[in-house]
């Protein structure tokens, strides 16, 4: 059983620094998919168009800029709000969006509780899953026993 962390907000993207349009979007963590966030953004189309990342950069991201490539995230003021900036880039086209630092934190802290910080590895059981894997099996001693047994004769045969 797993945990779902989910938040609708309306995030800007901005088209320039003058002008911006609001983006509907919904923020979703899953505890069975520890490391990273999944946002859909629903921009008026059949589907939503989802991104998934680290959660991880976008926790740093909300204190101090950091990605490089196809996510970026950075804290600013605009008009003396504090946002979230995230840069997303694809071979679709680049998309700069602005997010509410307060409800993204919100949601950070509620994504924290359900799986801490560094606790992410012990979700998926790896560990568990390649012990049950690598566990020896009844039928391995079968197979590892020597199918042809050796010609030689014992001494006393002779």
């Amino acid at each position: 059983m797993y945990t779902t962390v989910e938040r609708e907000l309306e995030l800007r993207l901005v088209l320039s620094p003058e002008r911006s349009i609001p983006v509907p979007a919904r923020l979703t963590y899953r505890s069975d998919d520890p490391f990273a966030v999944h946002i859909a953004f629903h921009i008026g189309s059949e589907h939503p168009v989802n991104w998934t990342f680290a959660r991880e950069l976008l926790v740093e991201g909300v204190f101090r800029p950091c990605g490089h490539g196809d996510v970026r995230v950075w804290p600013t003021k605009v008009e003396g709000r504090s946002v979230v900036l995230m840069a997303l880039s694809s071979p679709d086209g680049d998309a700069l969006l602005e997010a509410p630092a307060a409800q993204v934190s919100a949601w950070l802290e509620r994504t924290l509780r359900v799986v801490p910080p560094g606790s992410e590895a012990e979700r998926l059981g790896i560990d568990d899953g390649l012990a049950e894997l690598l566990a020896p099996l009844m039928a391995d001693d079968l197979y590892l026993r020597d199918p042809w047994p050796s010609d030689e004769s014992s001494s006393d045969e002779r």
